[in-house]
C-alpha cells in the first residue's frame, strides 16, 4: 500500500507532463499567417545596416592617408 502511495505523485507528474507536452490542434497559439518574418525584424535590420555602415566608414578612415 505504501508503494502505491509513493508512486502516485510520480504517475500524476508523468500524466501532467504528457498532457502538457502533447500536440494540440484546437486552441493552441499559432504563428500569424502573415509575412513570415519575426516581430522586430525590421528594427533589427536597421541596426545591422547602421553597424555595417559604421564599420565601412571606420575601414575607410583607417585606410585613408589624410591623417598621415
Amino acid at each position: 500500500m505504501r508503494a502505491r502511495r509513493a508512486a502516485l505523485p510520480a504517475v500524476a507528474l508523468l500524466v501532467a507532463l504528457t498532457a502538457g507536452c502533447a500536440h494540440h490542434d484546437g486552441a493552441s497559439p499559432k504563428a500569424p499567417a502573415g509575412s513570415g518574418t519575426p516581430s522586430g525584424y525590421a528594427e533589427m535590420q536597421k541596426k545591422v545596416n547602421a553597424a555595417e555602415s559604421a564599420a565601412a566608414a571606420a575601414d575607410r578612415d583607417a585606410t585613408s592617408g589624410t591623417d598621415r
